[in-house]
């Protein structure tokens, strides 16, 4: 059966969405989680944008071992060069350059003519190629471009060395029947199509991204482009577990495969959630809470006597645990790390001293800890190192008077205390630490609170997210107390920004 490459840029389309920017530590998580996953080529970022891009960049190809690792590159030589010396130490480097094919684009952006447009894409392809042996090509805003003359780009393109050109609906425009049209289009009228792979790369501005990316795969594309969770620039890009499952689903219907290991799908999708502080819809297809979830009474009597009744797919086959463990202050080691294990998560030995350290601490403010308790431990873990540690806090509040909240925190051994006013016992809090790290200039844009299981004693999981300047902080916080948990979610975040 023909097998489509996956081709995933959450770590360059989707970290450009607001607010779900990551650190080179948390960059490389989700890097390692990828290859886990088994996806075809990781696109690391745009290393020419910025010398923290360029480090993620490099570190990425660095550290995986088995899939390919590209970068994205204008079409010219310094960005070419630029991504070429992030990926060169990868086991299989792709250099992805792009130009803009598109009336629109060519004429108010680029300010070139069609002519120059496809001299420059066919140089720089032949550029990237002295360079890299794996070099990908996009016809930025394809699907509005002029067919004729997008077809001559991509002849040039295949001509100067690309093995893969890329396909964008870059504005979420088109729709399936138009992407099959052009794909059919671009596989009569290029000759030399048969020396490439044809990619796909799709936008949900019209909420068509992952249908467009499937009418292409049926066409004949054999590569797409996409996010987990569907993150990206505006509306998002087409959703990685969405496609996947569709085609493994539909297998009859597309004749095709890809190599991803299915059951590794909830996993990323959750640590990603969790990194980017971006929850997931509870009615997100495929990884929403209630994608399995039936409350109908018809719906109910029909999966208890036969599940294919209204499940097209299991919870298992996406790596959904199958059944749930509480474990309590007298569960021992082995038990924890068995179903953290269980629920896909590896670590090292370190780390795992250090989750179970945390387990006992809340084991003995909480009778029992659930699945979702666990998976609150692992993912409140630090992707940098405090330079400041709550120590203590003790705060005032109530009706007709404001809340004040006096803040110890410890810095290389020395405590350090401020009490402040607000407008509430968190926002007094939060001025308090503003007042210790000197932050005070940062806005904080977001802050939510839920609970990881049930009852009186669950654990607040808050997370909340803080601008200074162009930056935008995550930051998370896990306590019985939620009080707590705010203060540590903005300490988090706070140490990140000054990290």
């Amino acid at each position: 059966m023909r097998q489509v490459k996956i081709f995933d840029t959450t770590l360059r389309d989707g970290e450009q969405s607001p607010g779900c920017s990551m650190n080179l530590n948390e960059k490389i998580e989700i890097a390692r989680q990828l290859e886990t996953l088994g996806v075809d080529v990781i696109e690391a970022g745009f290393a020419v944008s910025s010398p923290g891009d360029f480090e993620s960049v490099k570190t990425v190809a660095d550290t995986l071992k088995n899939c390919t690792v590209a970068s994205l590159s204008r079409a010219t030589e310094s960005d070419i060069d630029t991504a070429y010396n992030a990926v060169k130490g990868a086991v299989s480097p792709r250099i992805h350059l792009f130009l803009a094919t598109s009336a629109v684009h060519m004429q108010y952006k680029l300010r070139m003519t069609p002519e120059e447009v496809l001299e420059r894409a066919s140089a720089a392809t032949a550029y990237a190629k002295r360079l890299c042996s794996d070099v990908e090509f996009s016809a930025e805003d394809a699907t509005r471009s002029d067919r004729e003359f997008l077809a001559r780009v991509i002849r040039a393109a295949i001509a100067a060395g690309a093995t893969t050109v890329n396909i964008p609906d870059t504005v979420g425009y088109t729709t399936p029947a138009e992407m099959s049209a052009l794909i059919a289009f671009i596989m009569e009228r290029v000759d030399n199509i048969d020396r490439a792979t044809i990619s796909l790369h799709c936008h949900d501005d019209l909420g068509m991204a992952v249908a467009n990316s499937l009418a292409g795969v049926a066409a004949g594309a054999g590569q797409v482009e996409c996010t987990v969770n569907g993150i990206g620039e505006r509306a998002g890009n087409a959703s990685l577990e969405e496609i996947v499952m569709a085609l493994r689903t539909r297998r009859d219907f597309y004749q095709a495969e890809t190599r991803i290991d299915t059951t590794q799908i909830y996993h990323t999708s959750r640590l990603l959630s969790n990194i980017i502080g971006q929850s997931i819809p509870n009615n997100k297809a495929i990884v929403g809470k209630n994608a399995f979830a039936h409350e109908s009474g018809i719906h109910q009597h029909g999966v208890l006597a036969e599940k294919s009744t209204y499940e097209i797919m299991t919870p298992e086959s996406i790596g959904i645990p199958s059944n749930s463990m509480v474990l309590g202050k007298h569960s021992g080691r082995h038990a924890f790390e068995n179903r953290l294990a269980e629920l896909g998560y590896r670590f090292p030995k370190e780390d795992l001293d250090a989750f179970f350290a945390k387990f006992k601490e809340l084991a003995d403010r909480k009778k029992e800890l659930t699945d979702g308790d666990l998976e609150a431990i692992v993912n409140n873990r630090m992707y940098v190192e405090n330079l400041y540690e709550l120590k203590t806090f003790a705060m005032t509040t109530g009706i007709g008077t404001r809340a004040s909240c006096a803040v110890s925190l410890e810095r290389g051994g020395e405590l350090v205390e401020e009490v402040s006013l607000g407008d509430g016992p968190i926002d007094a809090a939060y001025k308090a630490i503003d007042k210790i790290t000197g932050v005070a200039n940062s806005i904080l844009e977001h802050y939510t609170i839920h609970s990881t299981s049930d009852g009186m004693d669950a654990l607040g999981e808050v997370v909340v997210k803080l601008r200074n300047g162009d930056r935008v902080t995550t930051g998370r916080g896990l306590s019985t107390d939620v009080i707590e948990s705010s203060i540590l979610a903005y300490l988090n975040a706070v140490n990140k920004l000054l990290a």
